[in-house]
């Protein structure tokens, strides 16, 4: 079930008419292996969380996975879902 949320929301964010409310980190399914609140705990996925890593720009870090300047078969397949949502996702990082 949670497979068909995340290809229903990937879908309405593509047509523009997706908004993310409080918690976009969640919404938009970055929590399944960043952890809650950022905080991963596998150590394949990094902690996101500004805490975890207080030098990490998530924009850039996103933007670059859009744009193919940083490369991981994950991320890259991920990135262009949250396009737009960039910066809301660095804002919810940063209070965790």
């Amino acid at each position: 079930m949670k497979k068909v949320l995340l290809v229903a929301a990937s879908a309405a964010l593509a047509m523009g008419s997706f908004t993310v409310q409080a918690n976009p980190f969640d919404a938009l399914g970055c929590s399944g292996c960043h952890g809650a609140g950022g905080k991963s705990a596998i150590p394949t996925y990094p902690s996101l969380a500004k805490s975890a890593r207080p030098d990490l720009d998530v924009v850039k870090a996103l933007k670059d996975f859009q744009s193919g300047v940083r490369k991981d078969p994950t991320m890259s397949a991920m990135a262009p879902l949250v396009a737009g949502q960039e910066q809301a996702i660095a804002d919810y990082l940063a209070g965790q």
